[in-house]
């Protein structure tokens, strides 16, 4: 006999909210934000409960006040007044109100961890994944030097990384490629444009180099609107052409699969707006023959736990973005932490939801601003 669905309403009672100040490990000078705001991000951690006291965890990476505003005043009333019999209906509750995707998704996040709590189900499994891990790779942007940047590489290769990711510009490209495999020749090397390059002759110039040397992928080489651009690149290049900022809807997706314009798709969770989307992007690409991979938005732990939990699923094929050898944050916010070991994150299976403990002593301590929203109305 089929099984069938539970029927049970979910109801979220209560909505807290943490605008938390992490200090970070090793600020980057080259982001002008974080150069303003100095040694500190800024990131939004959510804890949703229901009635009988079941919780689930989200976050809103990269968080300002406009996001807090978003969250505590539309958002977060919107969802407590809304009942839905699963996670996939939660995105129901907002939808007359204008879009903000990382608000979205802290919240979407949370109602998947709360509805798997209930169930006694991993995240991962209530998603429909079944790795029990996943490989994964680092980032690594513009270094001082060509010899410090193979330096840096060479530490993230010694932490057992399997896949590195160079953030490249015009004039740091070629040169910089070619520097590393000549060290490295067999590591599985791909290149992030960030979208700064254009159709101008010298660029693509730059990119036909590339294309000589066997990359994982060219991603976002131009500005993220720009599909058709990418849809020329691509027919021109053998090296497949990876979207990342150009996606950011399904719409989106829609349109970038009929452009033909990748074949590779660096998915987000938080920009395209929670779980739910972000698994139906997974199964549009992956039925259209798209390679995936999960990046990373700077997350801390909580934010680090779904996009693991989404790597589980069978047609994200290519490393998940994770922290490499230098931790992004002096403190995490979870026990353990999300961390990969020798290149490889395991998926947690023998705990509900996320998986992992909340360190919320840290969380409140740490919170620049707080509240509690009830569906009663009291604080």
């Amino acid at each position: 006999m089929a099984r069938t669905e539970p029927t049970t309403l979910t109801r979220v009672v209560a909505v807290e909210a943490a605008l938390v100040r992490l200090p970070l490990a090793h600020p980057r000078p080259r982001h002008r934000a974080e150069r303003e705001r100095g040694r500190f991000a800024r990131h939004i951690l959510v804890r949703v409960r229901d009635g009988s006291g079941v919780i689930g965890w989200g976050e809103a990476p990269g968080a300002d006040d406009a996001a807090w505003h978003a969250l505590t005043e539309r958002f977060a009333p919107a969802l407590l007044e809304h009942n839905w019999h699963r996670p996939t209906e939660v995105s129901l509750a907002w939808r007359s109100l204008a879009p903000f995707a990382a608000v979205e998704s802290a919240l979407d996040t949370a109602c998947w961890d709360l509805w798997s709590r209930q169930r006694g189900t991993p995240l991962a499994h209530a998603l429909g994944g079944s790795r029990t891990a996943v490989t994964t790779g680092v980032t690594l942007g513009r270094q001082p030097s060509l010899e410090s940047l193979v330096h840096e590489v060479n530490r993230q290769i010694g932490s057992g990384c399997k896949r590195i990711r160079l953030e490249v510009e015009p004039g740091w490209d070629v040169d910089v490629v070619r520097a590393v495999q000549e060290v490295f020749p067999y590591l599985v090397l791909q290149v992030d444009g960030r979208g700064r390059y254009t159709e101008a002759p010298e660029h693509l110039a730059a990119l036909r180099a590339l294309d000589e040397y066997g990359l994982l992928a060219i991603e976002q080489p131009f500005a993220a609107p720009d599909l058709h651009a990418h849809a020329r690149l691509r027919q021109e290049l053998r090296t497949p052409v990876a979207l990342d900022g150009s996606i950011d809807s399904l719409e989106r997706l829609d349109e970038a699969i009929r452009l033909e314009a990748g074949s590779v798709l660096n998915l987000r969770v938080a920009r395209m707006g929670g779980l739910t989307p972000a698994r139906r992007a997974h199964d549009r690409a992956a039925d259209a023959g798209w390679r995936v991979w999960c990046g990373s938005d700077l997350e801390t732990g909580v934010g680090r736990a779904s996009i693991v939990a989404l790597a589980s699923l069978p047609g994200i094929d290519l490393p998940c973005e994770m922290p490499g050898a230098g931790a992004r944050f002096t403190r995490d916010l979870v026990t353990p932490s999300v961390r990969p070991h020798d290149g490889i994150a395991a998926i947690p299976l023998t705990q509900p939801g996320l998986g992992y403990e909340v360190d919320e002593r840290a969380v409140w301590g740490m919170a620049v601003r707080s509240t509690s929203l009830t569906s009663d109305g009291t604080d």
